[in-house]
C-alpha cells in the first residue's frame, strides 16, 4: 500500500472539469469500500444552491474561501482515519494553500489527466459550469491548470473507460 494510505487514508481525485472525477471516484470508492464525496456536491448541499449560484451572487474569490474549508474538513476526517475518496473541484488543487495541504497532509492525490479537445466535447453542453462558458476561456484556463495538476503525486491517462482507470488506481494504492 501506499505509504500516504497507511497515515492517512484518503485518495483525492483532481483534474479539470469533465475529466471524471465524479464518475472515476464513485466507482473508486466502491472497490475500495471506502465513502466517496464530491466536494462540489459537499458545498452545495452546505450552501443551500449550485456552485453558479455562488459565482454569480459572491464571486470565485467566495466559492474558493467556501471550498477551501469544505476540503479541510475533509483532510481533518481522512486524518481521522475516516477513509475516502473525494473528487475535487476542478480549481480546487491549483488553489496553492489547498495544494500545499493535499500534498503534504492529504493522502494520495491522484491526477486523471484528459486532453483538453476531449474535454470540451465533454462539458461544451452543460450549462451548470460557469467557467465553461466560452471555449477559448477554457482551453486558457486548461493551460493555466495543467502544470498545477502536474504536482499530484500521481498521474493517471484518464482518457478511457472508468472501470481501466479505477483499476489503475487501484493497484497504485496497493503498491
Amino acid at each position: 500500500m501506499d505509504q500516504r494510505l497507511k497515515a492517512t487514508p484518503g485518495i483525492y481525485l483532481t483534474g479539470f472539469m469533465g475529466c471524471g472525477k465524479s464518475t472515476v471516484g464513485r466507482l473508486l470508492a466502491s472497490k475500495l469500500c471506502w465513502s466517496f464525496v464530491d466536494l462540489d456536491q459537499e458545498i452545495e448541499q452546505a450552501e443551500g444552491r449550485r456552485i453558479a449560484e455562488i459565482f454569480e451572487a459572491e464571486g470565485e474569490e467566495r466559492f474558493r474561501a467556501i471550498e477551501a474549508t469544505a476540503l479541510k474538513e475533509q483532510i481533518r476526517l481522512v486524518r481521522g482515519g475516516r477513509a475516502r475518496v473525494v473528487a475535487l473541484g476542478g480549481g480546487a488543487f491549483v488553489q496553492p494553500d489547498n495544494r500545499e495541504r493535499l500534498l503534504s497532509d492529504g493522502g494520495l492525490v491522484v491526477f486523471l489527466d484528459v486532453p483538453v479537445e476531449t474535454l470540451w466535447r465533454r462539458i461544451a453542453s452543460e450549462e451548470h459550469r460557469p467557467l465553461a462558458s466560452d471555449p477559448e476561456r477554457f482551453r486558457a484556463l486548461y493551460a493555466a491548470r495543467l502544470p498545477l495538476y502536474g504536482q499530484a503525486h500521481q498521474t493517471i491517462d484518464a482518457d478511457r473507460d472508468p472501470e481501466t482507470i479505477v483499476d489503475e488506481i487501484f493497484r497504485l494504492s496497493l503498491t
